[in-house]
This record gives C-alpha cells, structure tokens and sequence, in this order.
C-alpha cells in the first residue's frame, strides 16, 4: 500500500510538467458571469481520464441547465500542494475576480507528512486572499489513508476545521466521503477516484456551494 501511496504522489508530481498550466487562460471582463475558481490538485484535475467528465466540469454543466449564471475556471494541477497553490492563487485572483473561490488542496500535503503548522499557514493565507479579492471561500478538506497513523490524520484534519472556523468559511470535511472507501470508484493507485466516481463527488461539494451560489448570482430586475 504505502509503495502504491508514493508511487502515486510520483507520477502526480511528474504529471505537472507534462500538464501544462490549468484551464485559467480567460481573463474576466465587465459584462461577464460571475467566476468560480476552484483551485485544486489532481483531485479537481480528472487525472487519469479526461477532464470534461471530472466534478469540475460536470458543475458547470449543473450551472448551465439550471440557468445559473457562472463561469467555472479550473485551476486544479495534478501534484499541486497547498504551497503550490499558494504561489499561483494571486494571479488567478487578478486574472479572474472570482466571485466564489474553492480551495481544494492539501491531500498532496499529507501524502508527504507535512508539518501541519505548515498546512495550517498556507491554507490561513490562501483564504485570507480570497476574502481579500472579495471572494465567497468554500474549503474542501480530504481524509487520509488510515496507514498515515490515527494521531497524524487528527491532527490533519483539525488544521481544516480549525482554518474554516477562525475565517468564517464553509467548510467540506471530505470531498471524497461515499468514493474513498468504494474500491469500485477508485483507480488502482487506491488515491484517484475513476471517472465513474465524479458525479458523486460532485454531490458531496453541491450542497456546501449551493448557498454560496444563491448569495452571489446576480438578480434580474
């Protein structure tokens, strides 16, 4: 397991290279939808299968039918960590004036044993420029394999809560409750869910966004 685990964090860290940039190319102007950014890792990405049937994708697909006004920017880079998305977050909030900022990241944190004090600085940071820019912050946290020990996971998992309570953000303890422990919606890696697990996954963030999307679409006279 733990060869599998590594091996993983590997080819998600070599996947950067190869990757490109994320889909952030479009620069917001007056007269367009408000933006969401979700700023994520591999688990935004759709690693290992194509990105239009990721979560990320599917949202916008959900927004589209529901008449929902909004542009949704995928800036999730597989291997990315929170320091990682740290260092790209000020440009996205430049480039993007997102009216909702998601921040999916830290699994790849963890997956390394950071320090969580560490954790806890860059995801205090990120949130803190989001609301700076005047972005509405969803933080969506993830659980650990248990092979990581009981006391590493607790401690890993306080730093979400601890970060959402202290900025007043929302918070989704587990973007992949219901997937993670499902081997059939999972790749063989045992990290990645599968194609087949993102409308769940989609189902798990829906309710913590869908008030944060009544609160900032705009209203017709």
């Amino acid at each position: 397991m733990m060869r599998l685990l590594l091996t993983a964090v590997l080819t998600s860290v070599l996947a950067i290279a190869g990757a490109g940039r994320a889909s952030d190319a479009t620069t917001t102007t007056p007269g367009q939808p408000p933006t969401i950014v979700v700023l994520g890792d591999s688990l935004s990405a759709a690693y290992g299968f194509a990105q239009a049937d990721g979560w990320v994708a599917l949202l916008q697909e959900r927004l589209r039918t529901r008449g929902l006004d909004f542009a949704v920017i995928n800036a999730g880079i597989s291997g990315d960590t929170t320091a990682g998305g740290l260092t790209r977050l000020p440009a996205l909030l430049a480039r993007h004036r997102p009216a909702l900022l998601l921040i999916e990241l830290g699994a790849n944190d963890g997956l390394r044993g950071l320090k969580t004090e560490v954790l806890r600085e860059n995801l205090t940071r990120m949130v803190q420029l989001g609301q700076a820019a005047g972005s509405q912050v969803l933080l969506i946290g993830i659980r650990l394999p248990p092979n990581y020990g009981a006391a590493y996971e607790r401690a890993f998992q306080a730093v979400f809560q601890e970060v959402a309570a202290a900025h007043g953000v929302p918070l989704l303890p587990s973007l992949l409750e219901g997937v993670a422990e499902d081997r059939g919606l999972m790749q063989a890696d045992e990290i990645h869910p599968t194609a087949a697990a993102q409308p769940r996954i989609l189902e798990n963030v829906w309710p913590m966004l869908a008030p944060l999307l009544s609160a900032t679409q705009p209203k017709n006279d």
